[in-house]
Order: C-alpha cells, then structure tokens, then sequence
C-alpha cells in the first residue's frame, strides 16, 4: 500500500518533536547564561560602590552644606523650575528653524565647493573662504558681533531683535560646520558612481542630485544628529543678547538672591532634552554600521 504522505506542518511537528540540542550545547548555553548573570552582578556591585564612594566624599566635604544650598536648594529648584520650561520654549523653536537654515546652507556650499571646472572657481573660492572664516571664529564671538554690531550699522529694515540675531549667528557658523560634514559625504562617493551616471547619458546635474546626493546623504546622517545635538545646547547662547529663554530665565531668578540652583535646573532640563538625541544618534549609527557590513548600504 503506498504511504500517505504528511502535510507540511505535520512533518515540521514532527521534526521540532524529533530534535534534541546536544549535551555540549546545552552546556555552551547554559555557561553563556552563567556569565551573563555574573557579568551583571559586577556592573551592579561596581556601580553600586561607586556612587557610594562619590556620595559620602561628597557630602562628607566641609563646605557640602553651604554648597547644597547655593546650588541645589528644593525652594529655588520649584521656583525656577516653571520659569525655565517657558523659556526652553524659545530654545526648541530656534533648535527648528535654525536646524532647517543650518541644513540648507550646508548643502548648498558643499555643493558649491565640490563643482568642477575653472569657470565655477570663484564660487569655489567664496564658498571656501566662508567655511573657513566661520569654522575658525569662536561662537561666542559671532554672536556679539552679530547682536551687537548689526543694529550699531542702523541700516534701515534691518532687525535688532535678540532672537533673530543670535538665530542668525547660530546659522552662520553651523552652516560651516555642516557645510565640511556633507562634503566629506560627497568626496565618499566612489568615481565609479559618477561614471556610471554619465554613460547612461546623465548630465553633471542630474549625477549630482540623483546619484551622488542621496549616496551622501545616508552617509553623514550620524555626523549631521551630532551636530544638531550642539546646536540645540548652543541655542542657550543667545542669553547673552537679552533674549528670555531658559539659560537667562536661570539667570533671571539667580541675580535676585544670588542663589545658582536655577542654573543647576536649566542645566539639567537640557541634559534631559539632548540625551534622547543622543541615543538617536547612537541608534541610527549602528544600524548604519550594520547594514554597510550586510552590503546594503552603497
């Protein structure tokens, strides 16, 4: 009689049931499971004695008292608290705009800096000279010049708000930061790339935006989070023209009773706010890591 055959989750019981791991597997796993458990108990009594140590070398200091109160006293942490969430507000919109001005710019100036040929030279050079300028000059200097020094010009229609201005400083030295970050993405791309896209009868222009630009792009997207984790800490800078965001809330409420908690509360609200962007960033760098070493990445 001929045999019936097995449908096919049958036969995949029917193997699940038949396989048995082997003694040595069982023993790698097992060890495996061991040193994990044994690897976390000296991470945990580690850490655990550590922060120990800190505590009592800290509390146990002879001006502990007197520091705990100029800088983490609970009555000042609650006034202050309220005054700085309104004013970390003005931080994130600018975080926005100026991210977006930052990213346009950029791109634009390396592209400015990576076109061949003598005739785009003095573009070359403009673009060059920008980046350079801007990547040398501390930020802190930038901001007053730009604050202080454009409404000294009184030119007519132009703005004197803080906001604007130190938005505008911001841009101005960022754009070069990430103007070098997209053009190592661009200088990435292999020749072969650029090669290819011309036999198939594209032009420069279209090699540029269609193949080169997205390869580019996927590659410095790492680089490009850390730099607007920086952007959203340096956002506090503009206190120093006059505009209320969280740093000059702090300082608002510091320079009444010399108290510097509230400076403590801005710090640790930003803290707070740039270590989900850095685990993003973390994230997005491993998967990228990955995928290049699976081939998916060009």
């Amino acid at each position: 009689m001929p045999r019936t055959p097995r449908t096919p989750n049958k036969a995949l019981a029917d193997d699940e049931d038949a396989y048995v791991p082997s003694p040595r597997r069982l023993a790698r796993e097992r060890y495996r499971r061991a040193r994990t458990r044994r690897a976390t108990a000296i991470a945990a009594t580690s850490t655990l004695v550590t922060g120990a140590v800190l505590y009592l070398l800290i509390t146990h200091s002879p001006g502990w008292d007197r520091t705990r109160e100029t800088f983490f006293s609970a009555h000042y942490t609650r006034l202050a608290l309220p005054r700085v969430l309104e004013g970390l507000w003005l931080n994130l919109r600018m975080l926005v705009v100026c991210g977006a001005a930052v990213l346009v710019i950029g791109l634009l100036l390396a592209v400015a800096r990576t076109l061949r040929g003598p005739v785009f030279f003095p573009v070359r050079a403009l673009a060059t000279a920008y980046t350079d300028f801007f990547r040398g000059l501390p930020l802190i200097i930038c901001l007053l010049m730009v604050v202080f020094g454009v409404p000294a010009l009184r030119l007519q229609g132009v703005t004197s708000d803080p906001v604007l201005l130190g938005g505008a400083a911001l841009v101005l030295t960022y754009s070069a930061y990430v103007a070098e970050v997209f053009r190592a993405g661009i200088d990435s791309v292999h020749p072969s790339q650029r090669a290819a896209a011309r036999s198939l009868g594209l032009s420069s222009g279209q090699t540029l935006r269609f193949v080169v630009l997205p390869q580019a792009v996927r590659r410095v997207v790492p680089p490009l989070l850390n730099d607007l984790v920086s952007l959203q800490k340096d956002t506090g800078l503009v206190s120093i023209a006059g505009a209320v965001d969280a740093v000059y809330a702090a300082q608002i409420i510091a320079g009444k009773d010399f108290n510097y908690t509230p400076y403590v509360v801005a710090g640790l609200v930003f803290v707070a706010l740039t270590i989900p962007m850095t685990r993003l960033t973390d994230w997005v760098t491993a998967r990228m890591d990955r995928r290049r070493a699976q081939g998916g990445i060009v």
